[in-house]
């Protein structure tokens, strides 16, 4: 039985690390870097940071927080908004990062603080990879639990669909294990469902043979014109290839040419998962489009499509995540044209075609709604001045209206904030949120993990 919510106070003096891990407190020296999370905007204090080294101390400190009632958030890689709460208890996972690889199998076993990055690097040292996203210091838990599209994702699938088993420590602290055949009800809600379920302290991943990729960034000038042929040409391309198309106004990076810094640009990620010559022959396709400003696709290692990332590095950003049907002229134009009009530091659209593996998963077969979805876009504003923001808000919400088509889902690994009707109607649709509620109903009946895209346990 789960102990009832709000039976003691905190009283952190009385932690040990003998029980917790590592027991950080507002008055350590270590405590305003550990609170601090990638998004500039979320400023929390939370009452006392945990950082478990194992299951039982995670067990621990998912009892303190049903015996204190306070919230509870869950860090993997501190890249989500609901990773540090305010005067609650973080459960910060960096220090469990183990990864065990068998390479015969084509399997590994990785504990959720471990970042995609270096999971990548050792995966890669026996030319085998998951698809983990497209940043080097996102944590595996985080990804993995919201679903995890990236540079794979048309070759292999969402990040869910390389989960072959886990770990889980639920609210009342017990460990499951879980997979097709154990508790498959919560095996099949975690590959979506996010935190909302319980602590998941190893993750076991298939690995997939990936000597090296063809790929890298391309940066084109931009018209309408411009835009819907690259966009054609990465839903014509083959699966092997995933694309990430930036249309921005151009940050100064040194590689762009200084005449095109503050105004709109394609900046394009592209990785193709096979042999170097066939996947020069499919970007060709792409270098025909527009005489590229800048073009570092190459073949390399699988590792060197993540940037090395900054772990200082917390901007302001406002975003929204959404699917749309097609990028015609039509569409093209209303990006351009609010790109153009905003006046954030850096403005963009992030355009990712899907389909491929990710589409030929039947959509009730995990926690993910939208196999079916053509396009992922995420509209971001970046800025200097935290009393700028409602005026970013505004120009985003805007831009949103201004783009929607027919599709009207989001993906919740893109979604800062999100509330009851979005999570019931966009982040989890129809048959998938029911049947989420009734499994947080039977695995966390009191809510215990609420500081996530929280899906409410289902009444009778």
């Amino acid at each position: 039985m789960t102990a009832p919510l709000g039976r003691a106070p905190l009283s952190t003096g009385e932690l040990t690390d003998e029980q917790y891990g590592q027991v950080i407190r507002p008055d350590d020296d270590e405590y305003e870097t550990a609170r601090t999370v990638y998004p500039g905007a979320v400023d929390r204090r939370p009452a006392v940071i945990l950082r478990p080294g194992n299951a039982t101390q995670v067990a621990q400190g998912l009892a303190l927080a049903r015996e204190t009632g306070l919230e509870l958030a869950v860090r993997s890689g501190g890249h989500s908004w609901h990773g540090v709460c305010e005067g609650g208890i973080v459960l910060d996972l960096s220090r469990m990062r183990a990864i065990e690889i068998d390479a015969e199998a084509r399997t590994a076993w990785a504990e959720p603080g471990i970042t995609a990055g270096e999971f990548t690097d050792a995966a890669g040292e026996h030319g085998l990879a998951t698809g983990f996203g497209d940043g080097r210091l996102v944590g595996v838990g985080g990804i993995a639990l919201g679903g995890g599209i990236g540079f794979l994702s048309r070759k292999h699938g969402m990040t869910i669909d390389s989960l072959l088993a886990a770990e889980i420590v639920t609210a009342d602290g017990e460990l499951l294990s879980v997979d097709e055949h154990s508790h498959p009800d919560l095996f099949w809600a975690i590959r979506g469902g996010g935190g909302n379920f319980g602590v998941v302290t190893r993750f076991k991943f298939r690995l997939h043979e990936l000597d090296g990729v063809y790929g890298g960034i391309m940066v084109l000038p931009v018209d309408p014109g411009i835009l819907e042929a690259f966009i054609a040409e990465a839903e014509a391309a083959p699966e092997e290839l995933s694309t990430i198309v930036n249309v921005w106004t151009a940050p100064p990076f040194p590689f762009v040419p200084e005449e095109h810094h503050g105004k709109p640009i394609i900046l394009a990620v592209l990785c193709y998962a096979g042999p170097a010559d066939e996947g020069e022959k499919v970007v060709d396709r792409f270098r025909a489009i527009a005489t590229p400003l800048a073009d570092m696709v190459q073949a390399m290692p699988y590792a060197g499509m993540f940037p090395p990332g900054d772990p200082l590095e917390h901007p302001l950003t406002i975003e929204r995540n959404m699917f749309i049907d097609r990028v015609d002229r039509a569409a093209a134009e209303t990006i351009l044209e609010h790109i153009t009009a905003s006046g954030a530091m850096i403005a963009g659209a992030q355009l990712r075609v899907l389909g491929g593996a990710l589409a030929r998963v039947p959509s009730d077969a995990t926690a993910f709604a939208h196999r079916q979805s053509k396009i992922m876009a995420l509209l971001s504003a970046v800025y200097g001045d935290k009393a700028e923001a409602d005026v970013h808000a505004t120009w985003i919400d805007g831009f949103r209206a201004a783009l929607k088509q027919s599709d009207s889902g989001i993906y919740a690994g893109f979604v800062a904030t999100a509330d009851q009707q979005e999570i019931r109607e966009a982040l989890y649709p129809g048959d998938t949120g029911a049947r989420l509620a009734q499994i947080k109903a039977k695995y966390d009946p009191e809510n215990l993990f609420r500081s996530n895209h929280n899906i409410l346990p289902a009444t009778s």
